[in-house]
């Protein structure tokens, strides 16, 4: 008994010092966040739409000052377009240990300003709810009080996506150097001056730059986390296709009163045609669309695993059903989509005139999977337009092509990134794991949440098949950030636990094995 006794004693005091461990460390990361909030301020005050090469110089200049402050070392990739990219080796490499190449995008969606709820999206704000739940402005002062409260939020553009996870990667390195310890692995940093145009530029640079870019895995630090807010580890991202497809009427706007009933309307012949795409519960009607996607029991029970809250969507999304191309969300995501991402014929508004218009545009994007190629669907659904009675051009069409021909479309390809996806139990994800599992992570004793593939697209396609490397994408920001849209913000709890992610990643050792 005695014995028992000492035994259950010991395993006291180490809980007790692992549980002041954690505190001290937190207590620490929360620290550092305050102190680099001021740098994250003025990033995310530069503007980096990536159409605009001198904004992304800018950025640039900013990110390599913030980076050979901390010790890396840093390599301004050129491209021909003027949008530089930027990789960063962390002083100190050992051959001993693996080398981690962690990637990033500093480059943002466009803009509407009148969208947002504040004066411009490069002036971020700092907001809270308030007691009927809306979001008020407070003073920035509030970003550096004491306690630190989780709940304020940074918005702007670029606040989640994907400027934060960059300053929380520089803010784990701070807390690491005022520790006086050296991370468990090499590390390296890639950021993206186009990620959200697709990476045109990305294979080219890679290839110009190999030697730059050897290293053991790739953490792609991008996306939200689940739902739950847990601790999230993300084994694949579907790829994305993007097309145009503009039908033609009459060759210039016509009255609506002397030519409605007699000139087809391609606006409305346009809403037709995509119309006959899908069925009424969002399921793609083109012959052959889902062929290659097969879910076993296990996958399922993978997908199941994630534990989403199907109210919470419906009511986030503000819907009363989902499209039932999937059971759940998470198998949803399995296969591939079809989306409208915008639609164009003539002015609405106070701008509307009473025309038949003279074409309809309509830019499309699918959502691909490792089994589901994008030209492959690019080409189903061209075959379904034709299908449809209509003919294809390339360009506008000519005098002969209209006399002939009653229905006219054009349907472009636009740009193409791959899917991609590694195996659940890949050392990567184990290593991975292992971090956030670790005394240093967020939240130790919760089981991360594992998704096979999330929805969103990033460049992993171009740098796993330019490198080789086994991957993982590693979310660290709120599941709520509005990203690509406006009202884009960051949750500061959720700041503070990225840093923690990434720090346990720097600490944990990562297995050695044979690529």
């Amino acid at each position: 008994m005695h014995r028992l006794n000492s035994i259950a004693a010991g395993l006291c005091v180490l809980l007790l010092q692992a549980n002041a461990f954690a505190g001290s460390q937190a207590t620490a990361i929360t620290a550092a966040t305050q102190k680099n909030l001021p740098e994250y301020l003025e990033l995310l005050s530069l503007p980096n739409v990536a159409a605009e090469p001198k904004d992304i110089e800018r950025n640039v200049v900013f990110l390599e000052q913030s980076f050979q402050k901390r010790g890396f070392k840093t390599h301004r990739l050129e491209n021909p377009a003027g949008r530089p990219m930027l990789l960063a080796e962390l002083d100190g490499a050992r051959a001993s240990v693996p080398t981690i190449l962690f990637y990033a995008h500093f480059d943002g969606q466009p803009i509407v300003k009148e969208e947002w709820a504040q004066k411009d999206p490069f002036e971020p704000v700092v907001k809270e709810r308030n007691a009927q739940g809306a979001w008020q402005e407070v003073p920035r002062e509030r970003l550096f009080a004491k306690p630190f409260d989780p709940e304020l939020r940074v918005f702007a553009r670029s606040a989640s996506d994907d400027k934060s996870p960059i300053v929380m990667l520089l803010t784990a390195v701070d807390v690491l150097q005022s520790q006086r310890k050296t991370p468990a692995i090499n590390v390296k940093v890639l950021l993206d001056s186009e990620e959200e145009m697709g990476s045109p530029s990305l294979a080219t640079t890679v290839k110009a730059h190999a030697q730059l870019f050897k290293a053991d895995a790739l953490i792609v630090l991008d996306g939200p986390l689940h739902g739950s807010g847990k601790p999230t580890l993300v084994f694949g991202n579907r790829g994305i296709t993007q097309a145009t497809l503009t039908v033609f009427g009459p060759t210039a706007p016509l009255h609506s009163g002397h030519f409605g009933n007699y000139v087809p309307n391609p606006a409305l012949r346009l809403a037709s045609l995509l119309a006959s795409m899908k069925d009424d519960d969002g399921r793609v009607r083109v012959e052959g669309y889902y062929d290659g996607i097969e879910l076993s029991d296990a996958d399922r029970q993978i997908l199941r695993a994630t534990g989403d809250d199907e109210a919470a969507l419906l009511k986030r999304a503000g819907i009363a059903k989902a499209e039932r191309v999937g059971a759940t969300y998470q198998e949803a995501l399995q296969y591939p989509s079809l989306n409208v991402r915008g639609m164009a014929s003539a002015s609405v508004g106070a701008k509307a005139s009473n025309i038949v218009p003279s074409e309809a545009v309509a830019e499309i994007d699918i959502r691909t999977t490792p089994e589901t190629d994008g030209r492959r669907l690019f080409e189903l659904l061209k075959r379904h337009i034709e299908k449809q009675g209509y003919h294809l051009v390339d360009a506008a069409p000519t005098k002969e092509q209209r006399a002939t021909y009653d229905k006219l479309a054009m349907f472009k390809l636009g740009s193409v990134e791959a899917a991609a996806r590694v195996p659940m139990d890949a050392p990567v994800g184990r290593w991975a794991m292992t971090a956030l599992k670790s005394a240093t992570a967020p939240a130790p004793k919760a089981e991360p949440v594992r998704i096979r593939m999330m929805g969103g697209t990033v460049p992993t396609d171009v740098l796993v098949e330019a490198l080789g490397l086994p991957f993982l994408l590693v979310p660290t920001v709120n599941a709520d950030n509005n990203q690509h849209t406006f009202d884009e913000n960051m949750r500061l709890g959720n700041f503070v636990t990225g840093a923690e992610t990434v720090y346990s990643l720097l600490v944990t050792k990562y297995p050695k094995y044979p690529k």
